[in-house]
């Protein structure tokens, strides 16, 4: 799979892609069942970082990074941010925008997408896994994007 385009993820059996702050309005549009999604950024144009982002603290730990750790983890010449796996893709993405909003959910993974100037406008995509192996499809994944831009997507955070 190329990660370079939304037409990419497109081709590869992602659907959804829905603003963040649409999705703050509500998840029933996702499907319950297990998959992988993905959160995409349409815009080309150099990422602006903020110092504290809108993510929540999580036992009273600060989710934020220094503008440096975030641009040491920016990928170039990539639309795909962060990708993620659950077996209830509504209830994870569900709890990655409640994170994103402040609220103090155990959400960390993907955090660093709550320091980007425009969070709201990035897209989630999803592919069902109805065969139940979301954690082996976002390994994969996550393997191919780095043989391809030789690191991890910008918010998959090692560990």
């Amino acid at each position: 799979m190329k990660f370079q385009t939304i037409k990419d993820v497109e081709d590869s059996g992602f659907t959804g892609f829905i603003s963040i702050e649409n999705l703050q309005n509500g998840t029933s549009m996702i499907p319950s069942c297990s998959g992988v999604y993905m959160v995409i950024r349409a815009e080309e144009t150099e990422p602006q970082f903020l110092t504290k982002g809108t993510g929540g603290f999580f036992k009273k730990q600060d989710p934020n990074v220094g503008i440096d750790v975030l641009r040491d983890n920016w990928v170039d010449n990539s639309c795909v941010l962060y990708i993620g796996q659950s077996r209830y893709l509504r209830e994870r993405i569900r709890q990655y925008i409640h994170f994103g909003q402040g609220k103090p959910i155990g959400h960390k993974g993907g955090r660093y997408i709550w320091q980007l100037n425009d969070a709201k406008q990035l897209l989630i995509c999803w592919k069902e896994t109805p065969e139940g192996n979301h954690q082996e499809t976002e390994s994969l994944l996550i393997q191919e994007f780095r043989s391809i831009y030789g690191k991890r997507p910008f918010a998959n955070l090692v560990g």
